[in-house]
């Protein structure tokens, strides 16, 4: 078997490797990019069953190598990036509402995912009905923090949520163009995240341009 993830050629650079497509990597990407972490990434869609898939815990990916460390699950991953590279408050009360952002955006992205791989073509017009419900709690937890002015979810310092819930908006906002306009903290929030220089830098790349959101090509 041949063990990329072994080689020592990349030592003390990050290794993503994941399929190209957004879906579980983008939040992460973004992270890096808009930090000026330097990473390389690895498309294991060539070759998923035979090569990548027996290398990884649970059989799937997003999978980040740190060295000789290698972790899945795309959050674990967000939040090993966070404490490493100051993403993640500065306090323990900081942290625990990033936490709790973080596990809320989990559970709308599984409604999410479901709706695009399971039940697309019956599903979306209620999906859509129903996205008003689903972004109220996060439009009540950012206009107590000010986040259409900071532009963070938590304290004053962007965090780890920070990418993932934008990129949850982000995927929301191709499904469903007008989802935002009757939530002014989430839209001047969603805003200030596009404008950020890393983030704007890298939303101008082909490679982000061309890449689907999601692998059945539906969005």
């Amino acid at each position: 078997m041949l063990s990329v993830l072994n080689s020592n050629s990349t030592m003390g650079k990050y290794q993503l490797i994941y399929f190209n497509v957004r879906g579980r990597g983008e939040a992460i990407r973004t992270l890096l990019k808009d930090n000026g972490i330097d990473y390389e990434e690895i498309n294991c869609g060539n070759n998923w069953q035979k090569e990548w898939k027996p290398q990884m815990q649970f059989g799937q990916t997003p999978a980040l190598r740190d060295n000789d460390f290698l972790l899945v699950q795309s959050n674990a991953i967000l939040r090993h990036l966070a404490r490493k590279h100051g993403l993640y408050g500065d306090t323990e009360e900081e942290a625990a509402l990033i936490d709790m952002i973080n596990d809320g955006v989990e559970d709308l992205r599984s409604k999410y995912v479901n709706l695009i791989y399971r039940n697309y073509e019956n599903g979306k017009d209620e999906y859509i009905a129903d996205l008003p419900n689903q972004l109220q709690p996060f439009e009540k937890l950012l206009s107590s923090n000010g986040a259409d002015r900071s532009g963070c979810c938590v304290g004053t310092k962007c965090s780890f949520a920070d990418y993932n819930l934008s990129d949850l908006l982000d995927i929301h906002v191709v499904l469903a163009p007008k989802c935002l306009e009757d939530f002014p903290i989430l839209k001047a929030y969603y805003q200030q995240y596009l404008a950020r220089p890393g983030v704007l830098e890298y939303r101008e790349t082909e490679a982000f341009k061309q890449r689907p959101i999601n692998g059945n090509g539906k969005q």
